[in-house]
């Protein structure tokens, strides 16, 4: 005899978006793009646009609380190349070095206004494989579709310490989702969160150079998940 009574529900449909304003905590995955980083870790790591000179980090995306567990969906970060803003950096970079700054701190529990030296030794890693395999919190979105993409799920933002959701999120307790695309669009005096300053892209070195003898030297830093 089979007893099917302790298997899990079957997943949405293939396809089917995970809704608007959901909060989970995430687990984030780098799918390898054949292309060198800066460093030796990142050997073949980056994903090469078909468009730009942009390198991104293809992430997969998992889900791992509630009613949209195990679903998933994917995302590239710029880490080079791309849209320069006037002073010539790349504005895909600095948007990116917030969210995976983002992604520690909610990681790791610090606080995103904690510059202590222990805090910023946090936020170094030696290449960014060292992504590979971070649990965070995170709220999730629809990209509305445009001329060349459907419809996508991404990472509205990323739920650090001293948001007000924080705490259960990463706790794996359930969150009300905070539609991002709602009409009309929560403002700060309507108790809507707002993007700390810290987290807005800040001028900085060009992206990381392409390294041609990159070698792989991946770790997983112990403290990244503890």
């Amino acid at each position: 005899m089979f007893d099917f009574n302790d298997a899990q529900q079957q997943m949405s449909p293939q396809g089917e978006l995970i809704p608007d304003g959901v909060f989970s905590r995430v687990k984030l995955n780098v799918r390898p793009g054949g292309t060198n980083g800066a460093v030796p870790m990142d050997a073949k790591l980056l994903k090469s646009s078909d468009r730009s000179d942009a390198l991104m980090l293809n992430c997969e995306l998992t889900l791992l609380d509630g009613p949209y567990a195990r679903r998933k969906f994917w995302q590239n970060f710029t880490v080079a190349g791309g849209r320069r803003d006037d002073k010539g950096d790349s504005i895909g970079w600095n948007i990116a070095k917030s969210s995976f700054r983002a992604m520690i701190d909610s990681a790791t529990g610090l606080d995103p206004k904690d510059e202590t030296p222990a805090a910023c030794a946090k936020r170094k890693l030696e290449g960014l494989r060292q992504l590979d395999g971070i649990v965070f919190a995170a709220r999730i979105m629809i990209e509305p579709k445009n001329d060349d993409y459907a419809a996508s799920n991404r990472i509205a933002n990323v739920v650090v310490p001293g948001d007000p959701e924080y705490a259960k999120v990463i706790a794996g307790q359930p969150v009300p989702p905070d539609p991002v695309n709602a009409a009309p669009r929560k403002s700060r005096a309507d108790g809507g969160a707002a993007a700390p300053a810290w987290s807005q892209p800040q001028a900085s070195a060009q992206g990381p150079a392409v390294s041609p003898e990159a070698k792989p030297a991946a770790s997983i830093p112990q403290w990244l998940n503890s």
